[in-house]
């Protein structure tokens, strides 16, 4: 018999029929003698509830008085669905990060997971009691509140799953897996039964919204086995996995991932000196915006054109910021564009196969898709390109690398 960590977000823990839906799914799964411990998030729409009344008394609220706020909306979760199994006659208990002592840094609002003491938990667990912990939270040594970031339930998750040993810590959520793109842009994308952590990494980070970046990281770093899996679908979702776990040989690509969320801003006509790079961008950094892509183009007249892509968000900003640099460089102009979009084909394959990249552009070309930029990894390749075109790209890649499968894909 295993052990499992089995996470349930917002969405899952909904409405009371669906907690008492999850206490069953728990309740089979104790039947059939594996042990269970079970993290819950706040229940759909809480926690923006919670902060829509903080902002509506203060325009900065204070991220401790935050913390302490929507914490209780976990706190609720496992009451309720600790209540939903006592009353399937499944011994359970309920705790809050602090009365297990979920220690983190003070960071509030976005704390960083430091230990977990699992005595209390190994010792209800040996109990045969079920264990409803609530997730995203925290407590630093100084016995604050925190909690840990949008989607951190994830990393509470995988955190206690590294802590106890589990055999595997499972996500539960409102799709049935990783697919190797988004299913309402092409209809034909497939589930994959198994990805790496690399490509889960490279997934994350490049716009796909399965699972939160840092619960992938803290995944892969202590070999945690994850699996992603439909709370209302039954099925064996995707395992994320170690490459060498593979015992057949990978696709070229597992997988699509986009970004519609850039924008991109060039620096035209930049003097060609040592630092111009530095100066360009130490300015943005220190407006607190991350940079993305960057190519840089030397001319024959010893100016250089410096393009970087970032956040549409931040679109605004760093044109602001990047107007006062020109002057100080004594560039030419400074131009944008935030209706462009990132496409990115993922797969740790690529390290086998020669001609992927030109395979990509091939089939963008295919389709009179003009490519704006290109950046490469080991096992990706990225390009910026209109965002009309979007939807178009996807679905051709996906065709170009036969991703159009009837089957799910292992």
């Amino acid at each position: 018999m295993a052990l499992y960590v089995q996470k349930f977000g917002g969405t899952s823990v909904g409405t009371v029929e669906r907690i008492q839906a999850v206490a069953a799914k728990i309740k089979s799964f104790r039947a059939q003698g594996h042990d269970i411990v079970a993290v819950v998030s706040a229940m759909s729409g809480e926690t923006n509830r919670l902060l829509g009344l903080a902002n509506g008394l203060s325009d900065n609220p204070s991220p401790r008085e935050i913390d302490v706020l929507v914490s209780t909306g976990e706190q609720v979760t496992i009451a309720l669905l600790t209540m939903a199994l006592q009353e399937l006659d499944c011994d359970a208990k309920s705790y809050t990060g602090d009365q297990i002592k979920i220690l983190t840094d003070s960071a509030h609002t976005k704390a960083r997971i430091k230990d977990i003491d699992v005595k209390t938990l190994q010792a209800d667990l040996h109990k045969g009691r079920v264990v409803v912990v609530a997730g995203f939270q925290g407590v630093d040594e100084h016995g604050n509140m925190t909690t840990l970031g949008r989607g951190g339930s994830d990393t509470s998750a995988v955190a206690i799953a590294a802590a106890l040993k589990a055999d595997e810590c499972q996500i539960y959520t409102d799709v049935d897996g990783v697919y190797t793109t988004d299913p309402r842009v092409v209809a034909q994308a497939r589930r994959l039964n198994k990805i790496t952590f690399e490509e889960m990494l490279e997934m994350a980070s490049l716009g796909s919204k399965v699972l939160q970046i840092r619960a992938v990281e803290f995944a892969g770093k202590y070999r945690v086995p994850l699996r992603v899996l439909s709370s209302f679908v039954e099925g064996e979702g995707t395992l994320i996995t170690f490459e060498g776990d593979h015992k057949m040989e990978q696709p070229v690509i597992s997988g699509i991932a986009f970004n519609r969320d850039e924008a991109k801003l060039t620096l035209v006509g930049v003097p060609d000196i040592p630092g111009a790079a530095s100066r360009i961008l130490g300015p943005v950094s220190a407006a607190n915006i991350e940079v993305d892509m960057i190519v840089q183009n030397v001319a024959d007249d010893k100016t250089t054109d410096f393009t970087f892509t970032v956040n549409r968000s931040d679109y605004q900003q760093v044109t602001r910021v990047l107007e006062s640099v020109a002057v100080d460089l004594g560039a030419q102009a400074v131009r944008g564009n935030d209706s462009i979009a990132k496409v990115s084909i993922v797969g740790v394959g690529m390290r086998s196969h020669a001609g992927v990249a030109s395979r990509m552009f091939d089939a963008l070309a295919a389709e009179s898709i003009n490519i704006l930029m290109i950046s490469t990894s080991e096992i990706k390749v990225s390009v910026v390109i209109e965002e009309k075109y979007l939807e178009l790209a996807v679905r051709a890649l996906h065709t170009a690398f036969d991703l159009d499968s009837e089957n799910d894909i292992e």
